[in-house]
């Protein structure tokens, strides 16, 4: 059988994406040989939602902000992982709460990131503006953040979800976590209600010995619109017979499930026919 070739449009370097898009690829590619999924660097998930709707890639991985925000033809091929939404900053650093960070110089992400436009909600919520009300900074590259609140150019860096690679660096230097207060989530779900209570348990990042409960969304794999439906069932049927190496390769991939794809849909309309048609057969409603 020949060969199907597959683009996956990530993120830019350094950020979770890209990390969890090359594990996607090689564990579908080794499942089944006769599928090649190539990953493919883009801004984020704001350039990935475009290239997708014009079928320049085949499949992108998209945050729940920025999938969802209005009508689309995309459809789901799974659910990724849940992103809770903090931020970290040094050990030695004198903020303990988001309004401590007000006037700070703060890494937002990368331009094209969903996690920014996951940040402008949460600080909405509190009548909070990234612009106004701290001295935001965009980064050219995901992986450029820590070092920055490492070094001391920035007072925080933000971030989302479970094994970010951005987090586990500086956590492993001895950084530590600010989230919403339970006050705080609640005014934030009051105004966007789409924001679910998402936590991190313990022990997801060094010295991280509590657990921490804050709000996000979840993140999906989309395909284009005209992915072809006997395509999608093989995509689905790889990667899921590929969970079991999928969560071992990656923390954050544990939650990459078939249950948790139907459970996490926000329609289950929107789940591509293909994937839809393996669900079923595997007896996932």
């Amino acid at each position: 059988m020949p060969t199907t070739q597959i683009t996956l449009a990530t993120a830019t370097p350094g950020g979770g994406f890209p990390l969890y898009g090359g594990v996607v690829a090689e564990v579908i590619n080794a499942v089944d040989p006769s599928l090649h999924v190539e990953c493919r660097n883009t801004k984020g998930s704001t350039e990935n939602v475009p290239l997708l709707e014009a079928s320049q890639v085949d499949l992108g991985l998209v945050t729940g902000e920025v999938a969802f925000a209005r009508a689309t033809t995309l459809r789901i091929l799974t659910a990724m992982y849940s992103t809770p939404g903090m931020f970290v900053v040094r050990g030695d650093g004198p903020a303990q709460s988001i309004n401590d960070l007000k006037g700070q110089r703060v890494a937002f992400g990368a331009a094209g990131s969903g996690l920014v436009i996951l940040a402008r909600y949460v600080l909405d919520g509190l009548g909070l503006d990234m612009e106004r009300d701290f001295r935001a900074i965009y980064l050219e590259h995901a992986g450029d953040g820590p070092a920055m609140v490492l070094d001391g150019r920035a007072a925080a860096l933000w971030g989302g979800g479970i094994g970010w690679p951005g987090f586990a660096k500086v956590a492993g230097a001895g950084g530590r976590f600010i989230a919403p207060s339970a006050a705080e989530a609640a005014q934030i779900r009051a105004k966007h209600a789409f924001l679910k209570p998402l936590s991190v348990p313990a022990g997801a990042y060094p010295g991280q010995s509590a657990p921490i409960q804050s709000v996000g969304s979840w993140s999906f794999i989309l395909t284009r619109p005209d992915l072809p439906d006997d395509l999608g069932y093989r995509l689905a049927k790889a990667l899921h017979q590929g969970e079991a190496q999928l969560a071992a390769k990656l923390e954050q991939a544990k939650e990459t499930t078939a249950a948790n794809t139907t459970a996490a849909a926000p329609d289950l309309a929107m789940i591509q026919p293909g994937v839809a048609r393996y669900l079923k057969e595997i007896g996932v409603p």
